[in-house]
């Protein structure tokens, strides 16, 4: 899809800064994880009730496995993160963002008969952060802000002129 016409500077502005502030939000949650070395998904993992809880238990039960899993949030988040921020390869780092909340939200979704051991910053039925923030990165990968505004503006304009 293109950006065109109909779209005036602010919804484009707009769609821009929510793309940046996601951006960041990951790249910040991927370094917490970077510099912290006690971090481990296995925490999170534990909490896991919903479709994906064997997936989860499987994953803790062989440490290699959880080692694999916790370098690729890592990086996957600070990978996604940047690509947000600065525009470059904006539809595959949307769509693998979704990807990921939408594992973080499968382990651990906000439904009836539920309960988590670790305090939650809210309350939630079915709709939470995560799933709304998922749903803005797939509104990110729709529009191609990137090409207006990030490092895909140059590519974009460098593969025209080959």
């Amino acid at each position: 899809m293109k950006l065109n016409k109909s779209h005036s500077s602010l919804q484009v502005a707009a769609l821009v800064v929510l793309r940046i502030f996601i951006g960041w939000h990951l790249l910040f949650e991927g370094v917490s994880k970077l510099l912290n070395p006690g971090w481990s998904s296995a925490g999170f993992l534990k909490e896991s009730q919903w479709i994906l809880e064997g997936f989860a238990q499987w994953v803790i039960a062989n440490p290699h496995i959880l080692e694999i899993v916790d370098f690729m949030n890592t990086w996957g988040l600070i990978a996604i993160g940047l690509g947000l921020i600065v525009g470059l390869f904006v539809h595959v780092a949307a769509l693998s963002g979704v990807l990921l909340l939408l594992l973080y939200y499968f382990n651990n979704p906000p439904l009836v008969g539920l309960e988590y051991t670790v305090p939650s910053e809210g309350n939630y039925l079915i709709v939470n952060k995560t799933l709304i923030e998922s749903f803005a990165l797939l509104v990110i990968a729709l529009f191609p802000t990137s090409h207006v505004f990030g490092i895909d503006f140059f590519i974009k304009r460098f593969m025209k002129e080959k």
